[in-house]
């Protein structure tokens, strides 16, 4: 089987990997991919949204299906625009239709799924640019800390929480009125925040019947002890801990069974990953958000504890066959620390000369944002490499990543060094 993988980042690279190890594949494409995906695949530089020439990739190579890995090209309709096309329609995509892909681009279309479905969320209102007083009188009902999301997609930096309620409505008119986040933010939802420890579900669903794939937890700040900036995300640990047999269930029953139900009945077919974000108030799960693809770096922990050939568990997804799957999972704790740019997640150079991976061992290094130049690997984003490690638990694991981290060195690297702080 031909099969293409769009995007650039490590996710890409670790399904990459996966995909490689099929017996059932016969050629791997990933555009425009990294230096990493160089080494087992075919690179083709074009970008995620360029429709037309993925059209032409596909229909020259052959390619059966399409794995599609970042949310912008979902939320913008991939899925439908090979559906439309009666040379495109036989190609399988594995990634929800664009109208299911409104559960991430619009956290307003999100809410209401879930209120409309009864799944367990925080309280929250949405306000535009001509009801930010409104916004203001709400945000005086609440408590602090206060909650702002930008609607549509902000590239993971639409989130803001604020203690203080003068500065809470002095963001509100940044992101309403001023734009700070351009037509994502024409329309800002602020909810009530939930006082718990994050964790990650990810779900694997053919339309009909479902998997649960293994939970992980990452770190979005920039700073120890969670401190600092939002990022892409730091690290990530698999298992979570604290996710025992009985919490999933809660978080089966009352949220994956809704949620895979709710689109049935919303008519929103959807093959592919559903990422869900959750808080655990005391003992209960409530949904934060909602992604419609793996998140990034918990692929990096969540696919290398996969024990099925991934080939035939997508094919069963394109195939609604997913129910005769038994889904094999590995014991083992997997963590990956993510070496990022100097100066991330605000302003930082590429081009930095990554030196010391071939010193590495026992552990998997994927590529995030890394490039070729000169017959070198050099940075090419501002999350450079993610280094995954198996263990007993996640310290052990951690240790591992953390010893073969300090093998490699280019100018500027940062990562950081207090992952699982919180477990």
């Amino acid at each position: 089987m031909n099969i293409l993988i769009l995007g650039s980042g490590g996710r890409e690279h670790t399904f990459a990997w996966k995909l490689s190890q099929s017996k059932n594949l016969t050629k791997l494409f990933v555009a425009p991919g990294n230096a990493g995906t160089s080494k087992i695949a075919t690179n083709i530089p074009i970008g995620v949204n360029d429709f037309e020439s993925i059209k032409d990739v596909v229909l020259k190579e052959g390619i059966e299906l399409v794995m599609v890995g970042p949310e912008d090209p979902l939320v913008k309709g991939v899925h439908d625009f090979f559906l439309q096309d009666e040379s495109l329609k036989h190609v399988a995509v594995i990634g929800p239709e664009k109208l299911a892909a409104g559960l991430e681009g619009s956290k307003e279309f999100a809410k209401e799924f879930m209120i409309r479905h009864h799944i367990p969320t925080a309280q929250y209102k949405s306000f535009t640019s001509e009801t930010v007083d409104d916004g203001f009188r709400f945000l005086e009902e609440l408590n602090p800390p206060y909650v702002l999301k930008a609607d549509g997609l902000a590239a993971g930096k639409g989130v803001v929480i604020l203690k203080d309620l003068d500065e809470a409505k002095t963001e509100l008119k940044a992101m309403l009125v001023d734009k700070k986040f351009g037509m994502a933010s024409s329309t800002v939802v602020i909810e009530e925040f939930l006082d718990g420890i994050e964790l990650s579900v990810f779900v694997l669903t053919d339309g009909e019947s479902y998997k649960v794939l293994p939970t992980a937890k990452d770190y979005k700040r920039i700073g120890e002890g969670d401190t600092g900036l939002n990022t892409g995300g730091m690290g990530a640990i698999s298992p979570v801990p604290f996710a025992n047999k009985e919490f999933m269930a809660k978080i089966e029953q009352q949220i994956v069974k809704p949620t895979v139900e709710g689109l049935k009945i919303d008519k929103m077919p959807y093959k592919g990953f559903i990422f869900i974000g959750l808080i655990k108030v005391v003992d209960d799960p409530k949904v934060i958000e909602y992604n419609v693809r793996m998140g990034d770096p918990e692929t990096e922990v969540v696919l290398p504890r996969i024990k099925n050939d991934m080939v035939e568990l997508l094919q069963a997804v394109a195939n609604q066959r997913l129910n005769d799957i038994h889904l094999e999972i590995d014991e083992r704790t997997a963590t990956t620390v993510m070496t990022v740019s100097g100066g991330y997640p605000g302003a930082y150079e590429k081009g930095k000369e990554i030196k010391g991976m071939e010193a590495i061992q026992d552990s998997l290094v994927f590529h995030a944002g890394t490039a070729i130049k000169d017959g070198k690997v050099v940075t090419d984003g501002g999350r450079v490499m993610a280094i995954t490690s198996f263990g007993t638990d996640f310290k052990s694991a951690l240790a591992q990543s953390y010893e073969n981290v300090e093998k490699l060195s280019f100018e500027g690297m940062n990562y950081r060094k207090d992952l699982g702080f919180d477990l």
